[in-house]
């Protein structure tokens, strides 16, 4: 289900291995259970970004419990960046150059602090799953920022369909009672959750048209670093300094900063570096759908936050708008540079007889 068919016929004409076309092809058994280490390869992959990154929201929600949010998210970016940076270097990857670093910290920048920074401090106010909700019209920034900058002039009419339709789900989430002072409803918070969608859609843009390393991974380091930094300075500079106690730390937000470093940042970031390389855009978009809902799902579960019948038609409205615009906006899958092949044994970078 992994491959198409028309792909595995030119793939095995090429090595000499087809000797019956309209009959069974015959495969290696190395090269077989090749491909069935590669399916279960993209399960595994598809898996940690659809679960791990939808969980993200509420370990957030209780790390900022004990620790400020800005701090809480340096710590992890920062950590996180190092120790990726430190694996793709003994890889083999050359150093950044020195031109690189500025791009890197402008979108470290944008991306956490921007992004991530504003979301930390918004789920101090607003429940995990909400927030999800709310991140998850990302993609529908992005498509509108590219097009008033000018990247893409013509605006077909189902992408500007699911974008009024994505936005219009963000209205029915937050709800006319949200006008009234005595609604009990942050406004703030919502607006820092959009807000860090916005930026992190201004990062992705940018980093589109700037120079960074080849290797998306060595950028994902620096990026992750610089982000780290800048967050930090700007939790001392908004006091969170002189609010954090450790003996005041709980465990519950000591073990929840602990697994978006290892899980959130790490792990599932791995993965998805390497779908991006081996799977298709649009496939890989899917995450965009997945995640509030895991995310809405484990905030009710484990957290006991409502879920209503509001909430779940907010749902299906935002994710019917991110899906026309997703179905309507697919970009070309990039092809790898060659210090970006390693993430998997060699020799699995083909596909022989997988359904």
């Amino acid at each position: 289900m992994f491959s198409e068919q028309g792909l595995q016929i030119r793939m095995l004409l090429r090595s000499g291995e087809l000797v019956d076309i309209g009959g069974k092809s015959q495969c290696s058994p190395g090269r077989v259970s090749q491909a069935g280490a590669r399916t279960l390869h993209l399960v595994l992959a598809f898996a940690a970004i659809y679960l791990i990154w939808g969980s993200t929201y509420l370990a957030i929600r209780y790390a900022v419990e004990t620790i400020p949010p800005l701090l809480m998210m340096g710590m992890r970016h920062l950590t996180a960046g190092l120790l990726l940076y430190g694996w793709v270097r003994l890889r083999g990857t050359p150093a950044p150059l020195k031109k690189h670093w500025k791009p890197a910290v402008i979108a470290g920048a944008l991306f956490f602090l921007g992004g991530h920074g504003t979301l930390a401090w918004a789920e101090q106010h607003v429940p995990s799953g909400l927030a999800a909700l709310l991140c998850a019209t990302l993609p529908l920034w992005i498509v509108l920022l590219t097009r008033i900058t000018g990247h893409k002039r013509k605006m077909p009419s189902t992408v500007l369909a699911g974008i009024v339709l994505g936005f219009l789900g963000v209205a029915v989430l937050i709800g006319p009672a949200a006008l009234h002072a005595d609604s009990g409803i942050n406004l703030l918070g919502l607006g820092m959750a959009l807000l860090g969608a916005l930026l992190w859609a201004v990062g992705t843009i940018y980093t589109q048209h700037v120079d960074l390393p080849s290797s998306s991974s060595l950028s994902a380091a620096m990026q992750m670093i610089a982000g780290g930094v800048t967050l930090g300075l700007a939790g001392v500079f908004a006091g969170e300094s002189t609010r954090v106690h450790l003996a005041a730390i709980s465990a519950k937000s000591a073990l929840s900063l602990g697994y978006l470093m290892l899980f959130g940042s790490l792990i599932a970031f791995s993965a998805f570096t390497w779908l991006h390389k081996v799977s298709s855009p649009t496939r890989n978009s899917t995450y965009a759908y997945v995640n509030p809902v895991v995310a809405v799902f484990l905030g009710w579960f484990l957290a006991g936050e409502a879920i209503g019948l509001r909430t779940l038609l907010a749902t299906a409205v935002i994710l019917a708008g991110v899906a026309l615009v997703n179905r309507k906006d697919a970009t070309p899958q990039h092809e790898p540079e060659d210090d970006e092949r390693g993430i998997l044994p060699e020799g699995e970078e083909e596909l022989c007889g997988a359904d």
